[in-house]
């Protein structure tokens, strides 16, 4: 190698010291480490040639990172002595490679190119791979002329895309998914031998007829904004939903029955109810439940205890002088009443009135006194009534308060909460805005205690709108799904599908009616249904959700049109309108997809 002229570096040489460590891009093949071969258990160069050591093409032992505190030197050497073939040597049998690669028999000699790119900061990986990476080559020919790390690039390069292993080493089954719900099966075959290719195709809803999922999707009469969709189909599913997936022998079965009777009387009413309807539809399958009554507390009427034992029968009556009788008949207790108000005693014939459970006589005769003696008598009559029981809750309502069983209702104590909510649905009197706040607050007790069903109904009836999954602060956003959970979990094909019910309730009223948030959940629906092989139904979806879109601005909701777009692109061709068509009409594209493609283009320009 004497003679010839090194090339020159353009970029800025990077200064080493003694410590010298291999900085350049590394490979290190498994099979190499320390300059030993893992395999074999021989140090490289010594019996084996380069080619046999070798168990991945382009690698080199020398490329390895040296061990902490080896000489990069010493590595060079070996390489060197190894690679360097025998011609040559006899050629060249004055030029030897030592451990100082300086010296050879006492006279100095010129340093090899690799130690000269080593101590000039010119990294070599680039000059050792172009020189070993290729079998067979020849050292001269890449050393001829002026030699250059570009000119070494290119064989650099198409050597090192030679040496990237085949992803397959066998002719192999190809597999990918086609129009009209196929799968295109391509079987292994050598076209290089002339083998001609054997496809085959396959009908996802015959591979996938056992799966429960495609079962599900199935049965759903979706999308439900068609006009053949008679909306006794839609009953017939929501019945079906209840006797299936319902189980009411649980409380939370018992509620998601009952958001699917909601539907069912939504459909029915063509999207329209009144409170009364759905205070019937709650007592349908309400557990009836024997609310005690007790006697009012002897504190709220202004007796001491022992005033109140006076005054029990079979005691001395001070006033009347006479010793009532242990049992008193509906006509004594009316008639001791109104001797009592002979003598003028209307506390003493309140208090009568109120310990023999004459409540009208005593609220008639206190709403003609002072409204101090009012309320009194009236706290005396709620406080016969039990905590749970469902007046209490139209009671304090009526009186202008949340009632309690709005903040406490959903545990064993309280008991159901569905006769609180009917109560107060028929009844809603007075401020409008007080009956909302209870409501509300009935709901948002219930989705703390875990009844998310329970509390999407209340907020139903609250008309609380639905919101996105990602705003924890919503309400809710699918209907009986708690979007606080998983997004596996949160969109259930179950949910989507009673969701949509929903929206096609109110569109029975409402022609133009969408739920704007609801559209992405289509979308997903619509994705399922293409990957279960029903890519009819799946672009059906793609066209509602394109039609609301078009008549909102597309580019409130860039990314949701984009990916309509692009899988009505994918689904266009499993439109069943195009068996219909000519032949020469069937490569055209839907209208709604054209336009939504062009709202698409128009947004991307803004």
């Amino acid at each position: 190698r004497q003679g010839r002229e090194e090339p020159h570096w353009p970029y800025p040489a990077a200064s080493y010291g003694d410590d010298y460590t291999y900085q350049s891009r590394q490979w290190q093949p498994v099979a190499w480490q320390d300059n030993r071969d893992l395999r074999q258990g021989e140090p490289y160069g010594q019996s084996t040639s380069y080619q046999d050591q070798h168990y991945y093409r382009g690698y080199h032992p020398n490329l390895a990172t040296a061990p902490q505190g080896q000489d990069r030197t010493q590595t060079y050497d070996s390489y060197d002595e190894s690679s360097v073939s025998a011609d040559r040597r006899e050629q060249t049998g004055r030029e030897t490679l030592s451990s100082d690669l300086g010296k050879a028999g006492g006279q100095p000699q010129e340093p090899s190119l690799l130690l000269q790119y080593r101590e000039s900061g010119l990294s070599s990986s680039s000059y050792e791979l172009s020189q070993y990476i290729c079998d067979g080559a020849d050292d001269d020919s890449m050393l001829s002329g002026t030699w250059s790390p570009a000119q070494a690039g290119g064989p650099l390069l198409s050597t090192l895309v030679s040496v990237v292993p085949l992803k397959f080493s066998l002719p192999h089954t190809a597999v990918c998914f086609g129009a009209r719900g196929q799968l295109v099966l391509v079987c292994p075959h050598r076209p290089a031998e002339g083998e001609l290719a054997h496809v085959e195709l396959h009908s996802l809803q015959v591979i996938l007829q056992d799966m429960k999922e495609l079962e599900e999707l199935q049965a759903f009469p979706g999308p439900l904004a068609r006009e053949d969709l008679h909306k006794v189909d839609v009953v017939t599913f929501c019945q079906q939903k209840i006797a299936t997936s319902c189980d009411l022998s649980t409380q939370r079965g018992r509620d998601s029955a009952l958001l699917w009777k909601l539907l069912i009387l939504l459909c029915r009413q063509n999207g329209s109810m009144v409170g009364s309807d759905t205070a019937e539809l709650l007592m349908q399958d309400c557990r009836h439940q024997k609310y005690k009554r007790q006697n009012p507390a002897a504190k709220l009427i202004g007796l001491m205890d022992d005033e109140w034992m006076s005054r029990q029968p079979g005691t001395l009556d001070l006033i009347t002088g006479e010793v009532p009788p242990v049992v008193e008949t509906q006509a004594q207790i009316v008639e001791k009443f109104t001797k009592l108000l002979y003598y003028g005693r209307k506390k003493d014939a309140l208090v009568w009135a109120m310990r023999n459970q004459l409540w009208g006589h005593a609220l008639f005769l206190s709403s003609k006194m002072d409204p101090r003696t009012y309320s009194w008598v009236l706290n005396g009559f709620t406080s016969t009534l039990a905590t749970n029981d469902p007046l209490q809750t139209l009671f304090q309502l009526m009186s202008g308060r949340i009632p309690q069983a709005a903040l406490c209702c959903g545990d064993a104590m309280w008991g159901d909460w569905r006769p609180h909510l009917a109560a107060m649905l028929s009844n809603r009197v007075g401020d409008m805005e007080l009956n909302h706040r209870a409501i509300i607050a009935m709901g948002d007790t219930l989705a703390d205690k875990g009844a998310v069903e329970a509390a999407h109904f209340c907020y139903l009836m609250a008309d609380i709108p639905f919101g996105y999954f990602g705003m924890k602060e919503d309400r809710m956003a699918l209907l009986g799904s708690s979007h606080r959970q998983a997004f596996a979990q949160f969109a259930r094909t179950e949910v989507i599908q009673r969701m949509e019910i929903f929206e096609y309730c109110q569109q029975l009223r409402q022609p133009k009616f969408f739920l704007l948030p609801f559209q992405v959940y289509k979308l997903l629906y619509a994705s399922r249904l293409a990957d279960y092989g029903l890519p009819a139904q799946a672009l059906q979806y793609c066209e509602q959700i394109a039609t609301v879109l078009l008549g909102q601005d597309p580019a409130a909701h860039p990314i949701l049109a984009q990916q309509v777009m692009k899988l009505g692109e994918q689904l266009k061709l499993s439109d069943p309108l195009l068996l219909e068509m000519p032949e020469q009409d069937q490569m055209l594209e839907p209208d709604w997809l054209v336009q939504l493609r062009a709202c698409c283009r128009e947004w991307e320009v803004r």
